[in-house]
């Protein structure tokens, strides 16, 4: 399960991507680049949540293996 650990780092390829995606379509004069960038601001929103829920957890796991509670 050590694959976890980077899977949210394709949150921060996908924010790539629609950032990119509606810069091009800005540049366009395509008014449907407010999606593309609400889709990114949403990735990047992910990526925190879940590192901040990672960490959570490995503190709480860390915590029980402490005491003794497995």
């Amino acid at each position: 399960m050590n694959y976890l650990k980077y899977t949210p780092y394709a949150y921060l390829l996908a924010a790539a991507f629609f950032i990119f995606d509606g810069y091009s379509k800005y540049m366009e004069n395509d008014n449907s680049f407010w999606i593309s960038l609400l889709f990114s601001a949403l990735a990047i929103f992910v990526f925190f949540f879940r590192q901040r829920y990672a960490k959570k957890f490995a503190e709480r796991s860390k915590r029980m293996e402490e005491n003794g509670n497995s």
